[in-house]
């Protein structure tokens, strides 16, 4: 996938007059915040932005131009009209290269589980982990393939294999997906286990 690039400018008046300005303009008021704690104020077009940012998640990089100077840094947040659901500010965090950065990176269920097949549930309780690496290493999305999972097996963070670049922080125990049978299902065999096996002698009196 081809990075994402966002034309924008700097943006010398604030408050939320100038905002509501830049917004009857088709505009979007942000403001891109840095490791070291500064914070710069620029406007994007807001068509622009939306179609950019479409399908992209947390942990991808966007390269921002802003009058010819070329940032890379994540969406971090969009607020919404709740009327409209119209975006009316951005925060975007700077990322730098060659250092190290921590990220919530999505996980992508792949295939259909051998245990769905033979009438299991799949359950997905992790939907992403995060991860430290420097930013050219740093995935958009991880794909879990379940195809081999059968019924009461499971997938933990600890059997990701993503390499020597990204270090995973998530706690290695944490299960990402797992297969089991419906509790109608798992009754059903100790209900007829429990019909099967011999009665019990009557006691004495």
């Amino acid at each position: 996938m081809d990075q994402v690039v966002i034309s924008a400018r700097n943006r010398a008046n604030t408050g939320s007059r100038a905002a509501a300005k830049l917004r009857k303009e088709g505009r979007i008021p942000a403001v891109v915040y840095g490791r070291a704690g500064t914070a710069s104020s620029i406007d994007l077009d807001a068509l622009e932005f939306a179609k950019a940012v479409k399908g992209i998640s947390e942990s991808t990089i966007v390269k921002l131009d802003v009058g010819g100077a070329a940032h890379e840094a994540f969406v971090k947040k969009a607020d919404y009209d709740m009327v409209t659901g119209k975006v009316v500010h951005v925060d975007f965090y700077e990322v730098e290269k060659g250092q190290l950065l921590r990220a919530h990176v999505p996980l992508h269920i792949v295939g259909t589980a051998a245990g769905v097949r033979e009438g299991g549930i799949l359950e997905n309780p992790m939907h992403e982990i995060e991860v430290e690496c420097l930013p050219r290493n740093l995935p958009e999305k991880i794909d879990i393939d379940v195809s081999d999972l059968k019924a009461n097996q499971s997938i933990h963070v600890r059997d990701l294999k993503l390499g020597s670049d990204v270090k995973v922080l998530s706690s290695a125990d944490q299960v990402i997906a797992l297969v089991k049978y419906s509790k109608s299902e798992a009754e059903a065999p100790a209900a007829e286990a429990a019909a099967a096996a011999p009665a019990a002698p009557a006691a004495k009196a």
